[in-house]
């Protein structure tokens, strides 16, 4: 969920006064001893930015060793007398860098100079390429139902384009038509690109009449997360400072999909700034049920996904945000390996944690998408070379399957009966157990690179225009995030590569981990250490409009049946596998193809 020499004055260039300084030291201690976020953008920064304006701190009262004592409260630390006034002597010069740095204007693009890469020294991993062998027979027929091919799979989608069965054009009438009949109920789409997508669909057919197609997404439509750059179209990243922004270059991610033959519908809702299902201009909903919000951040996506409004779209992740949603709304989502999917041209919150991946209807449709957007770039730093290959016909025969039993003891009976299942194939089962160790310490490393990201909102009071206010949003997070030491940040690192150790010994034997959503802190665990995953549908279950970011509570929530998702995690770069368990898994649970009753809730809910 991306300063000043004897302090200069930003706007007239010239030295601020020795009352300035003081004050600014006072609100530098407050905010982390001296020592803050990521070691230079340290301080109390909400708090300069709301008191520190020219001139301020002419009457503030000098900092003492009382302010420090405070101070150190906050940050758990007790220093005696002697060393508080050693740091009262000794800080004027972190502030004057601290200072200078804040002075120097930072584009939501540029990068850390540290990059993370998954790869611990010394590990191997086995090469692939072949790229993607498909397993659908060449002569399905095309529906005559416009739903029916609303909800078909990428991969049928595909054949039917090459065969001549339907163009692309048709699909993509199809598909505009579904988004202006439930985009008023489902609020998932920020921008639709109606002529841009007839334009590219019907480029796709003179193509493929030509002889000329570009692979097995040429002419399929798909929907794009608002927070990737669309030349010369709207990319707001859901959020009031930015609803007016345009980008200049389409993201690498989008040039990868054109070259593909892909077409273009539109760009999907995300929370803003990449955190949960409200945005500004409303909330998205979830399909199954359009009185709850669709989770998010990925949150159109899944949405558009699940109620067969796209034959497929693109979500980002960086805690959950393809995982979240699509367990909400049912969809098959694909967190690729941290580095597979270049990031050029989206938003970036957290550098070293976010991703880019597929949210379909089948496994083996997030294997087509994953095919045309894997590769490296220049652009992203942490853009990794590594092939994908997968063949739909692979077997998962002596796969070992790891899996905690006290993860399903506790879940819900659909995650014991996936396990069932699981147990039917010839696979081998593996009881695991991970480390009791405190993983949610490395949250703190998201909202540091977060605050960063975005520290121009904080410093600007800009972050009050966010719709969502919650102690657990993105403002106050930013907020707090600047009272964090620089030495507890490195901490957190430090543990994060253990976390990453850990991890690599779990997975040198294991091809993949099946676990209820959200069990055993595999979420947090995996994001970190830049593992893949894919979640999926298993089944159905009934219960009351789920409340979250905000939204209020219904009085008398009606009990309604929606999706339940299971969720396979991966060794790096070994998304093959995934796909192949989650194929077979698929097949017997039997619940891919179900769908949501759009038309009832529209009647119910007079939209």
């Amino acid at each position: 969920m991306a300063i000043k020499d004897k302090p200069v004055n930003k706007q007239t260039g010239k030295a601020q006064p020795e009352d300035t300084i003081s004050h600014s030291r006072r609100t530098l201690l407050l905010g982390g001893a001296a020592i803050g976020l990521a070691g230079a953008s340290v301080g109390a920064s909400a708090v300069m930015a709301r008191e520190a304006g020219p001139g301020a701190g002419k009457n503030t009262p000098p900092l003492d060793q009382g302010v420090v004592a405070q101070c150190e409260k906050m940050l758990d630390l007790a220093f005696d007398d002697d060393e508080r006034a050693q740091i009262l002597a000794t800080l004027d010069d972190q502030l004057e860098g601290i200072r200078a740095l804040r002075g120097v204007a930072f584009d939501n693009a540029d990068a850390p100079a540290l990059v993370f890469d998954p790869r611990l020294p010394g590990s191997q991993f086995a090469p692939q390429s072949g790229g993607v062998t498909h397993a659908i027979a060449r002569n399905a027929a095309a529906p005559g139902s416009a739903e029916d091919v609303a909800y078909a799979p990428v991969t049928l989608l595909s054949r039917w384009i090459e065969s001549g069965e339907i163009t692309s054009r048709e699909i993509t009438e199809i598909y505009l038509e579904r988004i202006a009949r439930y985009r008023p109920m489902l609020e998932n789409f920020v921008t639709v690109t109606d002529d841009l997508a007839l334009e590219q669909a019907t480029r796709a057919d003179q193509l493929l009449a030509d002889g000329q197609r570009r692979g097995p997404l040429h002419g399929i439509p798909y929907g794009l997360k608002d927070i990737i750059d669309t030349k010369n179209i709207p990319t707001t990243w859901g959020a009031t400072p930015f609803a007016d922004r345009v980008a200049k270059n389409d993201a690498t991610i989008v040039k990868m999909l054109e070259n593909a033959g892909a077409v273009l519908l539109g760009k999907t809702t995300n929370g803003a700034i990449a955190y949960g299902d409200i945005w500004f201009g409303g909330v998205t909903r979830n399909p199954w049920n359009p009185r709850e919000g669709s989770s998010g951040s990925s949150a159109g996506s899944a949405s558009a996904t699940a109620a067969g409004l796209c034959g497929f779209s693109i979500g980002t992740e960086t805690l959950g945000s393809i995982v979240s949603p699509s367990a909400r709304c049912g969809t098959t989502g694909l967190r690729p390996t941290f580095g597979r999917v270049p990031r050029t041209g989206a938003m970036a919150l957290c550098w070293s944690l976010d991703k880019l991946g597929p949210i379909c209807r089948t496994a083996a449709d997030t294997a087509l998408v994953l095919e045309a957007i894997n590769g490296p770039d220049q652009g992203d730093p942490s853009a990794l070379q590594h092939g994908f290959q997968w063949d739909a016909a692979a077997k998962v025969d002596g796969f070992r399957v790891g899996y905690d039993p006290a993860w399903f003891q506790n879940g819900h009976d659909i995650d014991r009966k996936v396990l069932d299942v699981a147990r039917s194939l010839p696979v081998e089962m593996v009881e695991i157990a991970l480390p009791d160790w405190p993983y949610q310490t490395l949250l703190p490393q998201l909202e540091a690179e977060a605050a960063a990201a975005f520290q121009e909102l904080t410093l600007g009071n800009r972050d009050d225009e966010l719709v969502w206010q919650a102690d657990e949003a993105w403002p106050n997070s930013w907020r707090r995030a600047h009272f964090l030491s620089a030495v507890d940040l490195i901490q957190v690192d430090r543990f994060r590569r253990r976390v990453m150790a850990m991890m690599a010994e779990r997975f040198a034997d294991l091809d993949v981990i099946l676990s209820p959503n959200f069990a055993g802190g595999l979420l947090i665990i995996t994001n970190y250490t830049g593992h893949p995953c894919l979640t999926m549908r298993a089944g159905f279950t009934d219960m009351p409009t789920r409340t979250a970011f905000g939204l209020p509570k219904p009085d008398n929530p009606e009990i309604v049946s929606v999706p339940h998702n299971i969720t396979l995690w991966g060794p790096l770069f070994e998304e093959r596998k995934l796909l192949t368990m989650g194929a077979a898994l698929e097949q017997k649970l039997g619940v891919s193809e179900a769908r949501p009753p759009l038309d009832q809730w529209r009647h119910k809910l007079g939209k």
